[in-house]
């Protein structure tokens, strides 16, 4: 897959990241912003994407991001509560 042709982006007018490929949707991350926290509520990618690793771009991207903005984490999404797990780099993000 040429990764050239993806893109992630924060769509704060939607409480979301997504991600797309070939400028086609391919999957978000839903959240929700309060205060220096940011809650990871759902991460979807869509079934004609699936099995590209474009969940753990998604994932590294959005991450990405929110370690640049200084916001704190908090997770209900089970897809970036593994994420994260397996890759310790990203849980000094975590709120406490």
């Amino acid at each position: 897959m040429d990764t050239s042709a993806i893109e992630t982006r924060d769509r704060p007018e939607k409480s979301r990241y997504e991600i797309s490929v070939d400028g086609r949707l391919a999957g978000v991350v839903t959240y929700q912003l309060a205060g220096g926290e940011i809650t990871l509520v759902h991460t979807k990618v869509g079934r004609a994407f699936e099995g590209r690793g474009l969940g753990s771009r998604l994932a590294k991207d959005v991450l990405d991001d929110i370690r640049a903005r200084g916001l704190a984490v908090r997770l209900e999404c089970p897809f970036m509560t593994r994420y994260i797990s397996t890759h310790p780099a990203y849980q000094d993000l975590l709120a406490s």
